[in-house]
């Protein structure tokens, strides 16, 4: 296949609002060993994305500085020493950056196929989700059928994500959400109830519904200004995972007895560093246990609004004004 020698992308001048983002002409990303290139059909717009682009959330030094951390399109190139992709296959794939432009370079071990009947919109949606959930609800927290799990910000992508894949995989869930459209949202979705995080107290309601035993996995993405409170409604042996700091990443006057009294682990992470290794056997879970629940209909991405390449100032303000459910994706015509 003839490649151009330049592309579009979105480029970032400088950090600030969305409107510092402009359409901009570059040349190709060069593609390094054990790399496919893929001529990207849409992209996913996800929060790291929007820190990065306020400043706070540099990529790694060997990444794209280009915004976008997920990705589906066609297979245009091969890296030296890739032998499960070819050129005409339809991926998507988690990039390491890159991925709001019209061609991403990504390690060949962090592409999936399309799930069969899927789009391009459809599986754009996936990647950064659902390596995420797995990897931090269900590898790290160790979430099991017959447990219960409280999912906060449900009706984010990481949210619809986490309470479709808990319910296919058995637990219990409750989910907090900013408004009762969105509460009802998690509930039509699995959740054994929406928790308006505005009008009610999550834990109190967590005590009554679970006769004060509490869950046995907390999914936050708010950190700080929810960290007594998730230690409080946690079960015996429980464990809080932490994805993301929307409420502050420091904590003063905490306490922490319930660590020691119920013997609760405190874990987190972020996707972005872990190593090529480490994406990849989050890949090949999701390909042998989760690939399936999306191709039988089980599980699907949550879509809120699909916008061109060209309205990513658009995109992104509707990522921060969280009225949103489900994912953002950028499509590339």
């Amino acid at each position: 296949m003839s490649l151009p020698v330049e592309m579009r992308f979105i480029d970032l001048p400088s950090f600030g609002a969305p409107d510092v983002m402009v359409v901009a002409k570059g040349p190709l990303p060069a593609v390094r060993p054990g790399e496919i290139l893929v001529k990207v059909e849409a992209a996913g717009v996800n929060r790291p994305d929007v820190q990065q682009r306020k400043g706070n959330y540099p990529a790694p030094k060997d990444a794209s500085p280009i915004l976008g951390l997920e990705i589906a399109g066609e297979v245009v190139a091969l890296g030296e020493g890739v032998s499960e992709f070819k050129p005409g296959d339809k991926v998507c794939a988690l990039a390491n950056g890159g991925g709001y432009a019209e061609y991403c370079a990504v390690p060949a071990g962090q592409a999936l196929f399309w799930p069969k009947g899927y789009d391009a919109v459809k599986a754009a949606a996936l990647p950064e989700t659902f390596f995420t959930v797995w990897a931090n609800l269900f590898q790290m927290a160790g979430l099991t059928e017959g447990e219960s799990v409280l999912i906060h910000g449900g009706s984010s992508g990481i949210g619809t994500t986490a309470i479709q894949l808990a319910k296919a995989f058995g637990a219990t869930i409750y989910a907090t959400a900013g408004s009762e459209e969105k509460c009802k949202a998690c509930e039509k979705l699995g959740a054994k109830r929406g928790i308006d995080y505005k009008t009610e107290d999550f834990a109190e309601v967590i005590k009554a519904e679970t006769g004060g035993k509490g869950v046995d996995v907390v999914l936050d993405m708010i950190g700080a200004a929810y960290l007594e409170k998730n230690l409080s409604v946690l079960a015996k042996d429980g464990c809080l995972s932490i994805i993301a700091f929307l409420g502050g990443n420091t904590a003063e006057k905490v306490n922490l007895s319930p660590i020691m009294v119920k013997r609760l682990t405190v874990t987190g992470s972020t996707m972005r560093p872990r190593t090529a290794d480490e994406k990849r056997a989050i890949r090949d879970d999701l390909l042998a246990e989760v690939w399936p629940l999306l191709e039988n209909g089980e599980v699907a991405p949550v879509i809120h609004s699909v916008l061109p390449f060209d309205k990513v100032v658009e995109a992104h303000e509707l990522m921060e004004t969280s009225s949103h459910i489900g994912k953002i994706v950028l499509t590339l015509g």
